[in-house]
């Protein structure tokens, strides 16, 4: 007779998990959301900001309501606490965002007591230091060479305006807007009727050449107010020319409410992450 040979009964019971589930702590949920608003305050601080286009002085590049992310460490003074940035010197055809030199009164802010607010404006870079500069019928003209027109609104008999587009033929005084400080140094820029960017200096101007208040007006932009360089532009929102520059709890009460109602149609669904050149 052959033995029967007995077998251990087989469990229906599930093998326990070798990892348990444990649920995120109320502090640990707070630590991490922390811990993103720290390193996304860190870049919008440090590394980029945005910035809203107010005006049409650069269009057709940019236009009112862009929302511009800018990058606000390439175009610093290297830093020697961040060697794996890559540094460089603002470059002739840049778009910059700076700090304008000069506050005119009647056209910037100011504080409640008199203390100038200057708002960063976005030219593009025309002349370096050291370039001989000058307009001619609208055509920039670099150390003798006309530069292509690119983004620029070129300049008809209809637009014309002779100190807009001769420059530096007619001298600051004579035009509206101008400085009174750039009105009295500005002959001394002037060798054989080209205006020579001084050392450490930057000529700005902008795209919609007929309709910009740049360094035509207000003369050059020193390298310490150059802040960075538009990257793209994330959101574009239609608005009108000074809509944007418009102070006040109402004002901003009333834009949120257009903001609201019109977000979708009035959204620049095309410009989104639309490069900045």
């Amino acid at each position: 007779m052959s033995s029967a040979t007995k077998r251990s009964p087989v469990s229906t019971k599930p093998a326990a998990s070798a990892k348990v589930n444990r649920e995120e702590t109320p502090f640990e949920a707070l630590a991490s959301i922390c811990s993103v608003l720290v390193v996304g305050l860190f870049i919008m601080t440090f590394l980029a900001q945005n910035y809203v286009i107010p005006s049409g002085s650069m269009e057709n590049t940019l236009l009112v309501g862009d929302h511009l992310v800018v990058d606000q460490i390439t175009l610093k003074p290297p830093a020697s606490w961040m060697p794996l940035i890559r540094y460089r010197e603002p470059r002739r055809g840049d778009i910059v965002v700076f700090h304008k030199p000069v506050n005119q009164p009647g056209i910037d802010a100011t504080d409640a007591d008199g203390t100038p607010q200057y708002t960063p404006l976005v030219k593009r870079l025309i002349g370096v230091p050291g370039d001989h500069i000058h307009l001619r019928n609208g055509i920039v003209i670099v150390n003798g060479v006309a530069q292509p027109v690119g983004f620029a609104q070129p300049t008809t008999t209809d637009n014309f305006n002779e100190f807009l587009d001769d420059f530096p033929a007619i001298p600051p005084a004579a035009a509206s807007g101008a400085t009174e400080s750039w009105a009295v140094n500005f002959s001394s820029y002037i060798q054989d009727g080209d205006l020579v960017v001084p050392p450490g200096m930057y000529f700005m101007m902008g795209d919609n050449r007929h309709n910009s208040l740049d360094s035509r007006y207000w003369g050059f932009v020193p390298r310490a107010n150059i802040i960075g360089r538009p990257l793209f532009n994330y959101w574009s929102f239609k608005a009108a020319d000074g809509q944007l520059e418009q102070t006040g709890f109402g004002h901003k009460l009333a834009w949120i409410g257009h903001v609201l109602v019109h977000f979708f149609p009035d959204t620049r669904w095309k410009r989104t992450f639309h490069v900045v050149h």
